[in-house]
C-alpha cells in the first residue's frame, strides 16, 4: 500500500456528504498512479456516522480500500488518531479533519512536499505564505499562539504545531510515541518526531472554519495539556543543555 488517508470521526454524520462531494474526487486522482486506502474512525459518535459512513463508502466498485474502525465509547481523537494509524498499512500516512476545514485539495501537494530526506509534512496556515478564512479571533488565538510557544521550544522553522493534517513516513508512524488521547495528539506526534530527528517540512495551506456541526475540542483541556507538554519539552531541553554544558567543562 503506497498511501494510507486516516479521518478520525466524532459525531459528522452531517459531513459526509462533504467528504463524498470533496474529498472523493481527490482520492479518486491519487489512485489513478498509485495504491491507497482510507481508514475511518468512529470515535464513539453518538450520531448516524457510522451507518452514513458505511452508507458511502462501504459499497461499489472503488479504485481505493476502504477500512471502518470503531471505539464502543468517545474515547477523544488522540485514541482515534492512534487507531487509525495501527490499522493502516501504507508506506506513508495522511491524518485530516473530517469537516473539511482543511480542504481536501490539499492532500496532493502536501504529499509532493515529502520528498526525500524529508519524514513528516504538516499543514501549515501560519506560514508567511499560509492564511485562516473564517475562525474565531479567540480560537486563532490560542491555536497560533501555542504554535509560538511550541517555535521557541522545538523548532523556530515550523510555523505550526497544531494542525491535523499531516503527511508521515511509515517509519514515523512506528516509532514516534505520544500518549494524548485528546487535541494534543497531533502536536506531540509531531515534536516527539522532531526531537527524535525527524526532519519536518510546512506546506502552505488556508485554515476555514468549520461548515457543519460544531467543533469538539475542549478549550481550557486543550490549554492545560499543551501547557504541561511545553513544560515537560522546556525541562528536557534544559537538561539537554546542561549535560552539553557539563561536557565542554570536561574537556
Amino acid at each position: 500500500m503506497d498511501v494510507s488517508v486516516v479521518i478520525p470521526c466524532f459525531n459528522e454524520a452531517e459531513n459526509v456528504a462533504t467528504l463524498v462531494d470533496e474529498f472523493v474526487p481527490v482520492i479518486d486522482r491519487l489512485a489513478r498512479d498509485r495504491s491507497v486506502e482510507v481508514v475511518f474512525v468512529d470515535d464513539g459518535s453518538r450520531d448516524d456516522t457510522w451507518n452514513a459512513l458505511h452508507a458511502a463508502f462501504g459499497g461499489g466498485d472503488r479504485a481505493y480500500a476502504v477500512r471502518f474502525e470503531r471505539h464502543a465509547v468517545n474515547r477523544g481523537l488522540g485514541a482515534a488518531i492512534r487507531t487509525g494509524l495501527a490499522a493502516s498499512r501504507g508506506d506513508v500516512v495522511v491524518t485530516t479533519d473530517c469537516d473539511g476545514t482543511y480542504r481536501f485539495a490539499d492532500i496532493p501537494m502536501l504529499l509532493e512536499h515529502l520528498q526525500p530526506g524529508v519524514d513528516i509534512v504538516t499543514a501549515s496556515p501560519y506560514h508567511p505564505e499560509g492564511a485562516v478564512a473564517g475562525v474565531s479571533r479567540y480560537r486563532l488565538a490560542l491555536s497560533r499562539g501555542s504554535s509560538v510557544l511550541y517555535r521557541l521550544l522545538v523548532d523556530w522553522s515550523i510555523h505550526t504545531y497544531t494542525a491535523l493534517l499531516r503527511a508521515y513516513r511509515r517509519r514515523v508512524v512506528e516509532s514516534v510515541p505520544f500518549e494524548s488521547d485528546g487535541f494534543l495528539a497531533g502536536t506531540e506526534l509531531l515534536v516527539n518526531g522532531i526531537l527524535m530527528g525527524y526532519r519536518a517540512d510546512e506546506y502552505p495551506t488556508v485554515l476555514h472554519a468549520r461548515a457543519h456541526g460544531v467543533s469538539k475540542a475542549q478549550i481550557a483541556r486543550t490549554i492545560r495539556a499543551h501547557l504541561r507538554f511545553q513544560a515537560r519539552i522546556l525541562l528536557r531541553q534544559l537538561g539537554i543543555r546542561r549535560l552539553v554544558q557539563a561536557g565542554r567543562e570536561k574537556r
